[in-house]
């Protein structure tokens, strides 16, 4: 969507254009999971009505839950199925409004400043001229936020908000409640249609209850044995049926019978089972498992532990 000045010189949308992609569409929580579905995600019924109802209301959706459990995927998947762009914001501690929003190319302005005086000379040049051509949009540098109410319809990720501090929190907060930025130098850039926003959360610290209620809610689980070979199954349709539910049944082992500094989540039994149909293999065993723990496990003790109870562990997988 290409942003043009209004005549009272703000910043608004050139072109209204609606709902675009599939999101007028999704006609019910089971289209959405077929949807999903189709991109290799498979929701269950509490997060496919979820993700219908944040559509349909037109609220952002916040994921929590365990590392690998899917909530990034979630909205990568919810951008493939809808026909939209992915635009990720990845929170980390210390980012700030201008990190998430806009910045200036300063290296261009100065190229710029030192080509008008070139050009013209120091003494012919008009202060309020320079200035305004300086903060020209050719020289904004669109941050995930702004590039999402600017180009949206879009599916928006802010990642990991949990990691943010308490006053981008209140930023962001800001931000979703009204759809559109103010940029001092040029005006208001405002989305003409809001972007599908999906937050995630890894509960690392609470996120505060007024950007709770601004979202709608889902906690994300590891899925069940079945389903969770079903992910296999669809992400990797290449692997054998037998050792992605070989792979499927240690990781739960792990996760329910050991205690583990990081448990697996189902990115981890992807890598694993990826790991191990490189090496030629289409059943697990104990060699190949030991061998490619680290496509699984992140932390030497947790690789020690398991190592230790790693043959009882595939016999009874």
């Amino acid at each position: 969507m290409s942003i043009l000045p209004s005549p009272e010189g703000s910043f608004v949308p050139s072109a209204g254009i609606g709902h675009a992609g599939g999101m007028t569409d999704v006609g019910s929580a089971k289209d959405l999971a077929e949807r999903l579905e189709a991109t290799g995600y498979l929701a269950d019924d509490g997060l496919a009505t979820v993700g219908f109802l944040a559509l349909r209301m037109g609220r952002p959706l916040l994921l929590e839950g365990e590392p690998g459990t899917g909530k990034t995927a979630m909205a990568e998947a919810l951008a493939g199925s809808l026909e939209l762009p992915l635009i990720r914001l990845q929170c980390y501690e210390g980012i700030d409004a201008s990190q998430a929003l806009y910045d200036w190319d300063f290296p261009r302005q100065v190229l710029h400043l030192r080509a008008m005086e070139a050009a013209h000379g120091t003494d012919e040049l008009d202060v309020d001229a320079v200035e305004k051509s300086l903060f020209d949009e050719r020289f904004l540098l669109a941050r995930p936020i702004l590039r999402a109410l600017r180009d949206s319809p879009v599916v928006l990720l802010v990642d990991e908000v949990d990691r943010a501090d308490d006053e981008f929190e209140a930023f962001l907060l800001e931000v979703l409640s009204i759809n559109q930025v103010s940029i001092p130098e040029l005006g208001t850039v405002a989305a003409d249609t809001p972007p599908v926003v999906v937050l995630t959360s890894n509960r690392t610290r609470e996120v505060h209850d007024a950007l709770k209620r601004r979202c709608l809610y889902h906690w994300i689980e590891h899925p069940g044995l079945a389903r969770e070979v079903a992910i296999v199954r669809a992400r990797l349709p290449e692997v054998s049926a037998q050792l992605a539910e070989q792979v499927t049944r240690a990781v739960h082992r792990m996760r329910d019978g050991v205690e583990l500094l990081k448990p697996p989540g189902v990115a981890e039994t992807l890598d694993w089972a990826t790991a191990l149909h490189a090496l030629g293999r289409d059943t697990l065993d104990v060699e190949s498992a030991a061998t490619t723990l680290g496509a699984v496990l992140k932390y030497r003790e947790d690789a020690d532990r398991v190592r230790v109870s790693l043959e009882a562990m595939l016999t009874s997988a």
